[in-house]
Parts: structure tokens; sequence; C-alpha cells
């Protein structure tokens, strides 16, 4: 079974791709040939999440799937939540948004954190939602080089590594998409 992944993110393509071990062909909107930036407008994980996998439905009919992930801090109010992808601003980097937060927490005692990934399926013209929650702490300074995004800082409850020195083979089973996605396969596989 071939699902579309709504995402240009080859790292989260990889890190699905890792996680449903070759028991589904993911593609992603490259593989489809769109170039497109899929509009994100939503004020949350929910709505842009279902943005994204109804535009790849209406344009190129297709089943697919989208994901949104954000890191939301309680020291900052919930930020970067929606925003975590752009949270320094558009076309800057992971490391931009990571320092960005970092000199927002530099005084801040309240390092408590969770990370939310929110996937919308839409399966012959169904929709279904999954949701994925990890909670954790900010560290100070970034540590460990793998993965993407705020892994360098963020340290899983009950861990002493960040994510991105735990790895992509740990990470990739105790993280918040791999929360939603364990859920999107255990319906796939009852549905299908």
């Amino acid at each position: 079974m071939n699902l579309v992944f709504a995402t240009h993110n080859i790292h989260k393509t990889n890190e699905l791709r890792d996680m449903v071990e070759g028991r589904f062909t993911i593609l992603n909107l490259k593989d489809i040939g769109c170039e497109e930036d899929i509009p994100e407008t939503s004020s949350t994980l929910k709505g842009n999440a279902l943005q994204k996998a109804r535009f790849v439905r209406e344009h190129y009919g297709l089943d697919c799937f989208a994901d949104d992930t954000g890191l939301l801090v309680d020291a900052l109010s919930g930020r970067p939540g929606v925003f975590s992808a752009r949270y320094a601003g558009e076309g800057t980097t992971y490391e931009d948004n990571m320092n960005k937060v970092l000199r927002e927490m530099q005084d801040k005692t309240n390092r408590a954190a969770r990370f939310i990934t929110v996937i919308a399926l839409i399966l012959n013209n169904e929709e279904y939602c999954f949701e994925g929650c990890i909670e954790g702490d900010l560290l100070a300074k970034p540590r460990g080089r793998h993965g993407f995004g705020y892994d360098p800082i963020f340290r899983p409850t009950g861990y002493t590594q960040t994510f991105a020195e735990l790895g992509d083979a740990v990470k990739n089973k105790i993280s918040h998409r791999a929360l939603a996605v364990y859920q999107l396969l255990d319906f796939l596989f009852k549905k299908l």
C-alpha cells in the first residue's frame, strides 16, 4: 500500500519510513511532484495537519496523511507551539529556532515542556486524527548530534539524555511522532 506523507521534510520522511519497517510505502510531496509549500494557517496543530492532508487529497486525489508538531513550553505560555518550525521567522534554520527558545528561557526556572504531534489521515475520503505527546524538560545548552529541530535541548521524562543524544533508534520508539504513528498504524492494520 502507498500512502503519501504530506511533507517536504526529509528528516520526517525518513523517520516514518524507518518506523513502518517496509509494511507500507511512504511517499512524500517530492515523490508525487508537489513542489508547493502547503499553507499552514490554522491556530492549532490539528487544523494545520488537516489543512495539509486536505490539500493533497484535493489536488492530487491520493490517500494521504499529514502531521503538525509543536514544542509547548510552560514558561513561555505554550510557545513556540504551532509556530515551532518557523519560530525565529520564515526561512530560518532549526538552529535559529532552538536558539530563540534558549534565549527566551535564559532566566526561567520552570523548564517543563512537551512535544505534541497530530497526524491527520484521509483514507477513502474519510478523515481521522491521531495525537502523540511526550513530556520532558529543556536543557540550557544543546547536547547531541542526532535528530533535528529542538532535539538537542529536549530531554524526555525518565531519560538523562536529550533526543539528540538518544539517537534515532530510541527516539523513533518513544517520541511524540512515534506515539501518533503507532496509533495510525494500528488503525490502518485494523482497517485494511
